[in-house]
C-alpha cells in the first residue's frame, strides 16, 4: 500500500526550526508492530498516526523506540495537516488519546493553540540514581510528573550549558527528563531528554509544559507565561494556564509531504 506521509516543523513560525513531527493519517489502523517499524524508520522524535472512527478522530504517538500517551509537538503537526491539506474546515480539532480528549484551536494561518491537561510535578521523595549524574550537576531541586522527572535550576544560563550522559541517563526510570530555570528572555526555559524513550534530546516538548506551566505559574504568581525550549532548534510557546488545564500556542510549517509504501494490511 502506498500511504501519505506530511512532515511538519511544529512551535516554529519558519522551516528547520522548533521541532519536526511525521503525520500519518490512516483509513485504519496498522499493527502496531508495523507503526512502530515506520516510527523508526522516519527517525523522528515521534510520528503520530490518526484514523477516524465512528465516534470522532483517534491520534496515536510512536518515538522510534516507544509509543508515548501524550505528544504536545507531533498533536499541532497534525492539526495544522488537518486544516491546511486534508480538508478539515472547522476551526477546532478533537483527538482521541491515551491521554483523553485534546482539543487544537486554529487561532490564524499557521498558529495554534493546543488545549491538554495539566500535570503538575510534584516533590520527588527520592531522587534516582543516575538523575544528577547523567545530567552532570551535584545539585537541583528533583520533581516527579506523570511521566518525567523534573529539575529546576538555578538559572537559564546552567540549562544551557547541560551536555548529560545519555548512557547514565537512560537509567532512570521515566519517560525523559525535563530541566527547567526562570528565563531571560521569557519568563521561563526549558530542556528536555528523553534517551529512556529513544531520543536523546528533543527539540520541543509540547507535552512538558503541561507540567511546566501550573510550576511556573505558582512560581510567577501570573497564569500567562512565554518560554522557549533552550535546544539547538529552539522552539517558542506562549502558554496559559487555566484551571486544570495547560493552553499552548504556537505556529507550524509543513516541510514535506509524499508517499510510504508498507505491506497490504487486511
Amino acid at each position: 500500500m502506498k500511504l501519505p506521509i506530511y512532515i511538519v516543523d511544529a512551535f516554529s513560525a519558519q522551516l528547520f526550526g522548533g521541532n519536526p513531527a511525521a503525520v500519518c493519517p490512516l483509513e485504519q489502523w496498522l499493527p502496531d508492530a508495523l507503526m512502530q517499524k515506520l516510527a523508526a524508520e522516519n527517525n523522528l522524535a515521534e510520528t503520530a498516526f490518526i484514523v477516524k472512527e465512528s465516534e470522532g478522530y483517534r491520534i496515536r504517538w510512536f518515538t522510534p523506540a516507544v509509543e508515548v500517551k501524550l505528544c504536545g509537538h507531533a498533536t499541532l503537526a497534525s492539526a495544522h495537516i488537518f486544516f491546511t491539506e486534508l480538508g478539515y474546515t472547522g476551526d477546532e480539532l478533537l483527538l482521541d488519546s491515551l491521554s483523553g480528549i485534546l482539543k487544537v484551536t486554529r487561532k490564524a494561518e499557521g498558529i495554534y493553540s493546543l488545549d491538554f491537561p495539566a500535570d503538575p510535578p510534584q516533590a520527588a521523595e527520592v531522587v534516582p540514581h543516575g538523575l544528577l549524574e547523567g545530567l552532570g550537576i551535584a545539585t537541583g531541586e528533583v520533581y516527579k510528573t506523570s511521566f518525567d522527572y523534573f529539575v529546576v535550576l538555578p538559572t537559564q544560563q546552567e540549562v544551557g550549558a547541560l551536555r548529560p550522559d545519555f548512557k547514565t541517563l537512560a537509567t532512570v526510570q521515566a519517560r525523559g527528563v525535563i530541566v527547567t530555570a526562570k528565563g531571560t528572555n521569557a519568563d521561563f526555559v526549558s530542556r528536555f531528554f528523553g534517551p529512556q524513550s529513544g531520543i536523546d534530546e528533543d527539540p520541543v516538548t509540547g507535552s512538558a509544559h503541561t507540567s511546566l506551566m501550573p510550576f511556573w505559574a505558582g512560581k510567577l504568581d501570573k497564569t500567562n507565561l512565554t518560554a522557549i525550549q533552550i535546544s539547538k532548534r529552539r522552539g517558542h510557546l506562549d502558554c496559559e494556564l487555566k484551571g486544570d488545564r495547560v493552553l499552548m500556542s504556537g505556529h507550524a510549517v509543513t516541510y514535506m509531504q509524499g508517499m510510504y509504501n508498507v505491506p497490504y494490511v487486511e
